[in-house]
C-alpha cells in the first residue's frame, strides 16, 4: 500500500516535469520560499534611511522602488530583531530569550526614523505604507505593509479561497460579515445576504458554488458599505456595495467560493474545490459541534488536492468553554494526525496574522482562527491574514503568461442583449478585446472559431487579461447550447489543440469497499472537466484495485471528448469511493 503523502509528493513531481516540459524550460526547484532572499535588502534600505546624508536617501528610494517592483507592488517589510517563525508560532509565543532572533537589534529612536523615511519614500513613488504591528519593550520591532496601487482593475492582484464546512458551520454567516461589515444578530441574519435562490432563503442552506468578494485599498483596510450595526437586513441587502464598486477601489481582491456544506451538494462542492483553482480552503468549523459530517470530507479532498488548509472555528460566543475547549482539542488531533500532517498554530495576535498569511503554505502550518460574527472576536485577524495572503495569479506553477492561451469554462449564461457569456480562469497567456479565438472541444471533439466582444473582472469592464485571473468572457457567433463547462478557449490556429477520448494516469484508490474492476464507471474531476468515465485497463497484477492500492489505469470518457493535458491532476468519485492520480499520457 502506498502512503497518501509519497503519493502526492510523486504526482507533485509528475506534475512539475509536465508543465516545465510544456513550457520548453529548465527544472527548477519550486519549494523555495519566495522572500528568503528579501532580508538583507530591507537591512541595507533601513541602514541607508538612517543616514542623513541625501544621496544615501535617494540610494534607499531607488532600492525600494525595485523591491515593490520585485515583489508584484506588495511587500511586507520588517524593521527590527524579527522572532523566527518556530518561536512566534510556539503555543507560548515569542519569550525574551537571546536565541531564536533574526536581524539587526534596533532602538525605538531608529525604528520611528526608519518608519517615517519609509513612508515618505513610499509615498514619493506613488504607493501607501501602513503599520501592520509594532511591538515595544524588550524587542522592539515593527512591520510596515508597502503597497502600489494597480494601475486599472486589470491589474489588481487577486486572492481565490473556496470556504467549505458542515451543515451549520457558519460558512455563509462568516462571509456575510466579512463581506458586508455588519455584524451578525445571533438568528442568522448575515447568512441570509448571500442566499441567492428562494429554496435557500427557505431551507436556510447554500446548494449552489457563490462567490463574495472582499476588496482591500492600499492601506490595508477593507472596503465596506457604510451599515449601522442595527439596520435590518433589507437595509444591508440595498446598502451592499457592487463588485464593480469594490473592483475600482481596492488595491487587492478577495475572492471567496462559498461552497455547499450538504452532502447532497457535495458533486458541486468537489468542482468548485477543482476548477476554481483556489490559494486556500477555509475550513469552517461550529466550536460547538467540531469537524463531523462533511467537514471531514471537505478537509480530506482539500489534503488530496494538495491545497494548504485554515481552519476557523465559528460561534466562540455561544459555546460552553468546556464543549469549545473539547472541540478544539479534536481538530487538533486531526490535524496532526498521520493522514494530515500540518502544524496547527492558532492566530491569537497580530504579529502572528501577519507573518503566518506569507509562509504556511510552505511550512505545513495551519492558521486556526477563533471567530464570533456576533461579538467580532477574531474578524480583525482574519481580515489581516486574507489581506496579506499571496496573489493567486502570481503562483507560477500553475499559471504561465509566456505560454499559448488557455482559458478553462467554468460557467456558462445567456445575458439579454449580449450574447453568450462564459466565465473561468485563465491558465495561461493573456487575452484582449477583440481576438479571434477557438472554442471546444464540442461532442465530436472539434473547436468553433468566436470572438472576443467584451471582457469583464468582477464585473468591471476591462480589455486584457493574463494568466492566472478569472475573468467572463461575452463571445460572438456562439449559442448558449452549444458551451459546456470544461470547454477551454485557445488562440485561432490551423492546428488545434486535440481532444482525448481516453488517457492513462497514476492513481491511488482512497477508499473502496469492495473491489475497482475493468469498465467500473466513477464521475472524474480534472480542472474545469466534469465527466463520468470508465476503467478500460490497468496494470495491477490481479486485475482489481482496493482502498490503499497503486495502479497505471486507464480510462476512458463516457460522453465526449476532452481537452485535458499530461501532468493535470484528476480526482474521481461514485458514492463513497474515493481515487486521486495524475494523468501521465494521453492515449
Amino acid at each position: 500500500m502506498t502512503t497518501l503523502r509519497k503519493f502526492q509528493n510523486e504526482m507533485d513531481e509528475i506534475h512539475h516535469r509536465e508543465r516545465t516540459r510544456q513550457k520548453g524550460e529548465a527544472v527548477v526547484d519550486t519549494k523555495t520560499h519566495p522572500n528568503v532572499k528579501l532580508g538583507d535588502l530591507e537591512e541595507q534600505i533601513q541602514d541607508h534611511l538612517l543616514s542623513d546624508e541625501g544621496r544615501n536617501y535617494d540610494i534607499a528610494k531607488g532600492m525600494v522602488s525595485s523591491l515593490l517592483t520585485h515583489c508584484q507592488g506588495e511587500h511586507i517589510f520588517h524593521i527590527g530583531q524579527q522572532p523566527q517563525h518556530t518561536l512566534l508560532f510556539s503555543k507560548d509565543g515569542p519569550s525574551n530569550e537571546p536565541t531564536g532572533w533574526l536581524g539587526i537589534v534596533r532602538n525605538e529612536a531608529s525604528i520611528e526614523k526608519i518608519r517615517m523615511n519609509l513612508t515618505k519614500v513610499v509615498e514619493e513613488i506613488g504607493g501607501s505604507a501602513s503599520i501592520l504591528h509594532e511591538s515595544r519593550g524588550h524587542h522592539p520591532r515593527s512591520a510596515i505593509l508597502l503597497r502600489l496601487p494597480p494601475i486599472s482593475v486589470s491589474s489588481t492582484p487577486e486572492v481565490r479561497c473556496a470556504v467549505v464546512g458542515n451543515v451549520d458551520s457558519g460558512k455563509s454567516t462568516t462571509l456575510g460579515v466579512l463581506t458586508r461589515g455588519a455584524l451578525d444578530d445571533g438568528r442568522g441574519k448575515a447568512r441570509v445576504w448571500l442566499f441567492r435562490h428562494k429554496h435557500e432563503l427557505e431551507t436556510g442552506r447554500t446548494s449552489s458554488v457563490g462567490m463574495e468578494i472582499l476588496g482591500f485599498d492600499a492601506d490595508g483596510k477593507p472596503i465596506l458599505p457604510n451599515i449601522s450595526s442595527t439596520a435590518d437586513a433589507d437595509t444591508v441587502r440595498r446598502e451592499k456595495l457592487s463588485w464593480e464598486e469594490i473592483s475600482t477601489k481596492a488595491a487587492k481582491i478577495v475572492s471567496f467560493i462559498d461552497l455547499a456544506g450538504h452532502e447532497r451538494y457535495l458533486k458541486t462542492t468537489l468542482y468548485g474545490l477543482t476548477s476554481s483553482a483556489p490559494s486556500c480552503v477555509i475550513l469552517m468549523v461550529g466550536a460547538n459541534a467540531g469537524i463531523i459530517g462533511m467537514s471531514k470530507e471537505h478537509l480530506a479532498i482539500s489534503l488530496a488536492l494538495n491545497v494548504p488548509v485554515v481552519v476557523c472555528i465559528t460561534k466562540v460566543d455561544m459555546t460552553p468553554r468546556a464543549v469549545m475547549e473539547k472541540k478544539i482539542e479534536e481538530v487538533i488531533k486531526i490535524l496532526k494526525s498521520p493522514g494530515c500532517r500540518k502544524i496547527p498554530v492558532f492566530v491569537k495576535s497580530q504579529e502572528v496574522a501577519v507573518e503566518i498569511a506569507t509562509c504556511f503554505a510552505f511550512e505545513r502550518l495551519c492558521p486556526i482562527f477563533l471567530i464570533s460574527n456576533v461579538t467580532g472576536e477574531g474578524l480583525g485577524f482574519l481580515r489581516t491574514f486574507l489581506n496579506l495572503l499571496p496573489p493567486s495569479e502570481a503562483d507560477v506553477d500553475k499559471f504561465s503568461i509566456n505560454q499559448p492561451l488557455e482559458y478553462s469554462v467554468t460557467e456558462v449564461w445567456s445575458v439579454p442583449y449580449v450574447g453568450t457569456v462564459v466565465n473561468g480562469i485563465l491558465n495561461s497567456g493573456r487575452i484582449k478585446t477583440g481576438d479571434a479565438i477557438l472554442i471546444g472541444p464540442d461532442s465530436s471533439g472539434n473547436y468553433h472559431s468566436t470572438v472576443i466582444r467584451s471582457m469583464q473582472r468582477k464585473r468591471a469592464t476591462v480589455t486584457i487579461a493574463e494568466a492566472g485571473q478569472c475573468v467572463s468572457l461575452a463571445l460572438k457567433w456562439i449559442r448558449r447550447e452549444t458551451v459546456r463547462k470544461g470547454m477551454v478557449l485557445v488562440h485561432k490556429t490551423e492546428t488545434p489543440p486535440r481532444a482525448v477520448r481516453r488517457f492513462e494516469g497514476q492513481v491511488l484508490v482512497l477508499y473502496h469497499n469492495t473491489t475497482l474492476q475493468k469498465n467500473y464507471q466513477a464521475m472524474l474531476h480534472c480542472g474545469a472537466v466534469r465527466q463520468t468515465v470508465r476503467i478500460v485497463g490497468m496494470d495491477h497484477p490481479q486485475g482489481v484495485l482496493r482502498t490503499g492500492d497503486r495502479a497505471t489505469v486507464q480510462f476512458e470518457f463516457i460522453s465526449h471528448p476532452e481537452f485535458i493535458k499530461e501532468g493535470m491532476k484528476l480526482l474521481f468519485r461514485e458514492g463513497k469511493t474515493k481515487g486521486l492520480g495524475v494523468i501521465t499520457r494521453l492515449l
